[in-house]
């Protein structure tokens, strides 16, 4: 076995959120009477965290008071409905079960906000993650390395047992930050040239692939 542990991104790598999140923030924005976005520039602006993504939404040149209600509403919408058209991709919950089984220890680090993460994880995949991490105040997010060393320390692995698992140049940057191996995965947010231009060099258009990479 080559890694003893596995950290994986959340949205765009195994869980499909793009409708809910889609959804979320054009209620927000139509709160405050804000063109809505289509489905395209929203995934174009995932990857970075929520106050980013409304950040992106809104108009440019709106009021930072305005934002910041949107920002609210968004929040507070999502944590409402993120459950409703999200799923896991096709085969993530089996890879998650085999790395169990096989002894692989597995966490999570996303820049979503936290209270999503925990309640997304448990929804989907109970049991699976032996530690998992959002974005939290005081905390840098991704692509800073400091959510991932978080998870790392708290799996008792070093960075040389480790493979960090994302969709996004966001995570290929983040594990050149920890100093761990990437896997990209194709089926994302981000398409596959993309991935390449950013330095992905090891990408996997399946979980069966994945899991081939992971456990070599």
């Amino acid at each position: 076995m080559a890694y003893a542990a596995a950290i994986f991104d959340l949205d765009g790598t195994l869980l499909d959120t793009l409708d809910d999140l889609t959804s979320s923030v054009n209620v927000a924005l139509g709160a405050h009477g804000l063109p809505p976005r289509p489905r395209r520039e929203i995934r174009s602006f995932l990857g970075n965290g929520m106050v980013r993504l409304v950040h992106l939404s809104v108009p440019d040149g709106t009021d930072a008071a305005l934002e910041a209600a949107v920002l609210k509403d968004f929040m507070a919408h999502y944590a409402e409905h993120a459950a409703e058209r999200t799923a896991p991709y096709p085969g993530v919950v089996s890879l998650l079960s085999t790395l169990a089984d096989k002894g692989v220890r597995c966490g999570l680090v996303s820049n979503k906000g936290d209270f999503a993460v925990q309640s997304l994880v448990a929804t989907y995949f109970p049991g699976l993650f032996d530690a998992c991490v959002g974005e939290r105040e005081g905390v840098r997010r991704k692509p800073a390395p400091d959510t991932v060393l978080r998870v790392m320390d708290e799996l008792g692995v070093a960075a040389s047992q480790t493979v960090y698992v994302g969709d996004s140049e966001v995570d290929l940057e983040t594990a050149r930050n920890v100093g761990c191996a990437c896997i990209a995965v194709s089926w994302g947010f981000r398409d596959r040239d993309l991935l390449v231009r950013q330095g992905a060099t090891i990408i996997v258009d399946t979980t069966e692939e994945l899991a081939g990479a992971i456990l070599l």
